[in-house]
């Protein structure tokens, strides 16, 4: 079969299955992507906005970003009861530090916010953020590669990212959504399936556009129910949460976590 009748035959099938599929999340529980159950839109929306703070990966990701905002980060964490931090790789050892002995784990993004560095450099750039503390890597794909339908390299880029990793740490595939078509987007996830991504997450928040529902919805049909979804960019409210985690999200990203906690826009 070649490449472009392949193409065709993925996004059919995954189309076929959003047009008839029964619209239930069956995603399952934020805390551990092993221990799955199943999670209908209905049972989320009476959820209070304090039960949607295990859902988060409370976020900072400005490069002027100073110490003290990592501090603020860590705290507001543990009162609200985040899932997790989420920083640049350089944070990771700082905020490890402060969150030593909590439940809180620490999530690194890696080649962000481009995706455009090399493989080895994506490779040792996770190995680092492991060593200093991080138990969950989110990390960007080679966006140029996957829209010049280069896939085995883009493949091989994810791969190379996890056999950097440790057994357990969890790793997120970035693919950007907005920057590509829905066809790419489809082949993006099916490609972080091959690769044994843990998650896919639609994007970095430095490229336009956001987490939608339809793309959530997508990205779910596509790789199935054993894997996480994560919904990041421009996600500011408790509604829109509960829309995404509704349409098959397990995690969200967010910087406005408090307001969406708070049940404030």
């Amino acid at each position: 079969m070649d490449q472009k009748l392949l193409i065709d035959t993925i996004v059919a099938k995954v189309l076929r299955n959003l047009q008839g599929g029964d619209g239930a999340n069956k995603a399952g529980s934020p805390k551990n992507i092993v221990e799955r159950g199943t999670s209908s839109a209905a049972r989320i929306s009476h959820a209070s906005p304090r039960d949607i703070a295990s859902y988060i990966d409370h976020t900072m990701l400005r490069p002027e970003a100073q110490t003290d905002a990592f501090d603020r980060l860590c705290e507001e964490a543990l009162t609200y009861g985040f899932y997790s931090v989420c920083v640049n790789s350089c944070r990771v050892a700082y905020v490890a530090r402060k969150l030593q002995g909590t439940p809180v784990k620490v999530c690194s993004v890696i080649g962000f916010p481009l995706g455009a560095m090399t493989s080895r450099v994506k490779a040792f750039e996770a190995r680092e953020a492991i060593s200093d503390g991080a138990s969950e890597l989110d990390m960007v794909i080679n966006i140029g590669f996957l829209k010049s339908g280069d896939y085995r390299v883009v493949e091989e880029d994810i791969r190379a990212v996890r056999r950097a990793t440790r057994a357990n740490t969890v790793l997120k595939v970035i693919i950007e959504t907005a920057l590509l078509t829905q066809d790419q987007k489809i082949m993006a996830c099916e490609i972080a399936k091959k690769a044994g991504a843990d998650f896919v997450k639609t994007c970095t928040g430095f490229a336009g556009g956001g987490a939608t529902v339809e793309d959530i919805a997508l990205m779910r049909r596509v790789v199935g129910k054993n894997m996480g979804v994560k919904a990041s960019g421009s996600v500011r409210s408790y509604e829109k949460a509960v829309s995404l985690i509704g349409a098959g999200a397990t995690r969200i990203g967010a910087v406005s976590s408090i307001a969406i906690v708070s049940d404030q826009v």
